[in-house]
């Protein structure tokens, strides 16, 4: 396969998936304004924050071929760790 057509393909669906990453996590802010309780708006952030960040790291997957192994790294370390925080976080309120 034609390397320039791999890269026409993959530079948009890149741009989409760093523009939806950027959507959750503005979307994820939106509960912060509303008046029910502070574990609802903990988890709407949680969650809104969690998909934002790991559809911005697979955008940059995409793009930055070179560095998967540090990518990948992050977007793992992302998911385990923004889990165990927020439900710390959740437990000790």
């Amino acid at each position: 396969m034609n390397t320039t057509f791999v890269k026409t393909l993959l530079e948009p669906v890149s741009g989409l998936l760093l523009l939806a990453g950027l959507v959750l996590w503005f979307a994820g802010t939106w509960p912060l304004l509303g008046r029910r309780s502070f574990l609802h708006k903990l988890h709407y952030l949680g969650i809104a924050d969690t998909l934002g960040s790991a559809l911005m790291l697979l955008g940059l997957l995409l793009r930055l071929n070179r560095e998967w192994p540090l990518l990948l790294l992050a977007l793992l370390s992302l998911v385990v760790w923004n889990t165990i925080f927020g439900y710390v976080l959740a437990s000790c309120s």
